[in-house]
């Protein structure tokens, strides 16, 4: 027998027993259905129960959520096909090829390394400048700055000169290396006032008398400095100047200061200790009255650590400043300590930002220092230093928008030989010395509270418009003095640059300085009037330039423009209305 004979019986066995299986069925069937014959009706029959009925709880379904219908109507889902036919159309539309947009480009600005400048202007006023880098190398680099400025003329009710001049040449040296940064700086400056502030007692004086006085005073002074930074070191930066100064009357002032500062990062903060070193050393020919020399001689060290932390928002420092003074000449010394702590947070990003300290520290008076505020000094003045214990302030700043930006502050100050400038008593008896005439200063010393508040607004309109106003409250309480001398109660300064066209650019800016107190003592006469006011002041002034070109540009300058001849100090009237023209050439060697 074959394989395909074997298969081909083998599927033949079950198709067999399942008719086998029907017809036993059948055959049991055939009993019941004889008994339901027509002919003989059904009879009575017993039937006997031999298991009493237990009905039963069919098993538990769950109820498909989709159930199968039975429905006889249903009809069953044709299959669907689809076809897509690509039918060709035709087009003769060319799109054009995409080309970015084109962004105007500022032009851009041609940068000189040197330029000149020179002006004149009336009341004989003369503005000379010049300045000059050099690229010794790709690391090197020299600069050389000269400036002149000087004015002659008279005052209307002043007999005496009122000339000034200052010239001034400043030299520098940079070099920026890998780890560390030098620089070298070194000047020379020279600088003459009159002293023709000559009191109203004198008036009996012939013009011919006033002419006669020598009342002029010549300041010059040279300093050499420098500084060193250094990257991923401790030691972080130190700088030094040596600042001599000398005038007509044999003055001699020696100032030498150091600065090193070092840095030790703790975990996420910047730890810093810095170093402040002041020696002052110098001599006046003779006091105001007085025959004989006048030494001072004083050494200031200091020891400044902080710790600065910044988290998000917040920014503190934490710090103290620590100073002893040595006054060699009268064998004193003396301790400072203040607190050094400020802290910032941005309440709201850049529109509010809070802040706020105490602060304070050491600060060496100088001749040079005292000049440079008032050059009417006399070379007779007892220095010392001031110190503030401390100075508490807090305040908010930040933007309203984006174009205007706001400073609001409060603080309260204290002061130690807070330093005050006072008119010099004078003598009816004529002098030979061109200070002793009621038309110098002194400086005058006394512990000093001082309770400010300053308010600042800066808008920008435009790109070409900024205007700006800030204001300054003081209040001032003195221990012994009647008066803060010559400290205004009140200044403030409205300002304006803009830029009118590409070329034509300008600006404006006005300051007011409240009343000042004063002194005014004739000790020959024995005639001392506690204070003089002296009137608060407006001053105008404005400056326009043209561009010609990128490296010429010719300006106007004006200065108090509203022609007032007010007292900056007492009997020192101001220029009246100042007008200088003249023009800026850059140029590269």
């Amino acid at each position: 027998m074959n394989t395909d004979s074997l298969n081909k019986r083998a599927n033949t066995i079950p198709y067999l027993f399942q008719i086998s299986i029907a017809l036993f069925g059948l055959l049991l069937t055939v009993p019941a259905i004889a008994q339901t014959d027509d002919d003989d009706p059904l009879g009575t029959e017993v039937v006997n129960i031999v298991k009493p009925y237990t009905p039963t709880i069919s098993d538990a379904f769950k109820i498909k959520e989709t159930p199968q219908l039975n429905d006889s109507v249903s009809t069953q889902k044709q299959p669907v096909s689809y076809n897509i036919f690509s039918v060709p159309v035709a087009s003769t539309f060319t799109p054009a090829k995409g080309k970015a947009a084109t962004v105007e480009k500022a032009k851009k600005v041609k940068l000189y390394d040197n330029y000149a400048t020179l002006g004149f202007g009336n009341y004989t006023t003369g503005l000379a400048e010049l300045y000059s880098n050099f690229q010794l190398s790709r690391t090197d680099n020299a600069g050389i700055f000269f400036k002149h400025n000087s004015a002659q003329g008279d005052i209307d009710g002043i007999r005496a000169d009122a000339n000034f001049m200052d010239t001034q040449l400043d030299l520098n040296y940079t070099s920026r290396q890998r780890d560390a940064a030098y620089r070298i700086d070194a000047g020379i400056e020279h600088q003459m006032y009159n002293w023709y502030g000559i009191n109203d007692t004198f008036n009996f004086l012939t013009d011919d008398e006033v002419e006669s006085l020598d009342v002029a005073q010549n300041y010059f002074s040279g300093y050499l400095g420098g500084s060193i930074s250094m990257e991923d070191s401790f030691f972080n930066k130190v700088s030094a100047k040596v600042r001599y100064l000398a005038d007509s009357y044999e003055t001699s002032e020696l100032n030498a200061i150091i600065k090193p500062e070092f840095a030790f990062p703790i975990a996420e903060n910047d730890f810093k200790v810095g170093v402040d070193i002041n020696y002052l050393s110098g001599s006046f020919y003779e006091g105001l009255f007085t025959p004989g020399t006048i030494n001072y001689s004083h050494l200031n060290a200091g020891v400044l650590p902080s710790l600065s932390v910044v988290r998000d928002d917040l920014s503190l420092k934490l710090g103290v400043n620590a100073y002893v003074n040595l006054d060699t000449e009268n064998s004193e010394t003396n301790i400072y300590i203040s607190p050094n702590v400020s802290a910032s947070y941005r309440v709201v990003d850049e529109l509010l930002i809070a802040y706020a300290g105490v602060e304070g520290g050491l600060k060496q008076n100088t001749f040079y220092d005292f000049k440079e505020v008032n050059p009417f000094i006399s070379p007779t003045l007892n220095l010392k230093p001031t110190s503030t214990l401390y100075d508490a302030f807090g305040g908010v700043k930040g933007k309203l928008t984006n174009a205007v930006a706001y400073n609001l502050r409060a603080g309260y100050k204290r002061e130690l030989d807070k330093a005050f400038f006072v008119s010099n008593p004078f003598s009816t008896q004529l002098d030979t010395e061109g200070y002793k005439f009621g038309n110098s200063f002194d400086v005058v010393y006394d512990d000093t509270n001082t309770l400010s508040v300053f308010g600042e607004l800066k808008t920008e309109l435009s790109q070409n418009i900024t205007i700006g106003v800030n204001a300054t409250f003081n209040s001032y309480s003195t221990d012994v003095l009647l008066e803060a001398y010559n400290a205004p109660s009140l200044q403030a300064t409205l300002f304006s640059t803009f830029n009118i066209t590409e070329q034509l650019y300008g600006g404006v800016s006005v300051f007011y300085v409240g009343e000042r107190e004063d002194l005014n003592s004739d000790i020959a006469s024995n005639i001392l009037e506690p204070s003089v006011t002296l009137d608060g002041y407006v001053d105008l002034n404005a400056h326009l330039g043209y561009r010609i070109n990128d490296r010429l540009t010719v300006f106007a300058k004006g200065s108090n423009l509203i022609g007032d001849n007010y007292e900056k100090w007492y009997n020192y009237d101001v220029q009246g209305i100042q007008i200088l023209g003249g023009a800026t050439y850059k140029f590269d060697w």
